[in-house]
């Protein structure tokens, strides 16, 4: 059942259907999946046919428009998907490690205090700084690729990072995978704006990053691959997304050995016995 859930819910949430089965195969069910597979398919068809009747068949981001790419843009993927790789593996490491601290807090009051701090935090950051910080990131995401906006300053990528940070950790966070990708979106156009890369050229670079930083969270690159080429329709680039991907799992291997989810599994078993 936690199988084909988070299955479902993967893809009914981003309306990515063969992502959602690609993390099961992935990251959910390794070597077992033969003994759920048809469950998986299920779930993912129910939760997808759901999702399109109350939304109609739409991408979760739209057509970005990317024309064909040349060979030398390699030399830009691969520092984006090293650099967004070892960010998404390193604020997996340490949202861990504020969980860790936060479990040997001794009553609710400390956990209460930790809550509000959390969010005093990001409502300082948010007033003083930037509002990038609040939301999942789609707003973030929809501007860098669609509009003329693709110039953005550090304190975005610190935003969007800094912000599942907090908001994870207190317990009340809606997901992590919406804020990975547009953390990853803001490092590609951050790096873009630095070499004044063209339009086209920016929005390989924001998927690039996406698909990156989310590869360091989860260790998934396939599935983050599938994700966000499902989400954007644009095959005529998933090589480039395959090579980050992979560049980033490499990468993201020097930060932890093993992903976000699969340490919170072993905190969860622990908490069961």
């Amino acid at each position: 059942m936690i199988l084909t859930g988070a299955a479902a819910g993967l893809a009914a949430a981003f309306n990515t259907p063969l992502g959602g089965i690609v993390f099961a195969v992935e990251e959910l069910a390794k070597t077992h999946f033969s003994h759920f597979k048809t469950s998986v398919f299920t779930s993912v068809i129910i939760a997808g046919l759901t999702a399109q009747a109350f939304l109609g068949p739409y991408l979760y981001l739209g057509y970005p428009v990317i024309t064909q790419s040349s060979a030398y843009m390699l030399m830009a993927v691969i520092p984006v998907a090293l650099l967004a790789g070892l960010g998404g593996s390193g604020m997996g490491l340490l949202i861990l490690k504020i969980l860790n601290w936060k479990a040997r807090l001794k009553n609710k009051y400390a956990e209460m205090l930790f809550v509000l701090f959390c969010a005093l935090l990001m409502c300082t950051f948010a007033y003083f700084v930037n509002t990038s910080i609040l939301g999942s990131g789609k707003a973030e995401m929809t501007q860098l690729l669609f509009t003329g906006s693709k110039r953005i300053g550090w304190q975005i990528p610190l935003a969007r990072t800094l912000g599942p940070l907090l908001s994870f950790t207190t317990g009340a966070s809606g997901g992590i995978f919406a804020p990975s990708l547009s953390a990853g979106a803001t490092i590609g156009a951050f790096i873009a704006g630095l070499f004044d890369l063209s339009a086209s050229n920016t929005n390989l670079l924001i998927l690039s990053g996406m698909v990156a930083f989310l590869t360091g969270v989860t260790r998934s690159p396939f599935t983050s691959a599938i994700l966000v080429l499902e989400m954007t329709d644009r095959h005529n680039v998933i090589f480039f997304l395959m090579l980050s991907a992979i560049a980033a799992s490499l990468v993201s291997s020097l930060v932890s050995k093993h992903s976000l989810y699969e340490y919170l599994k072993l905190q969860y078993i622990l908490k069961l016995r």
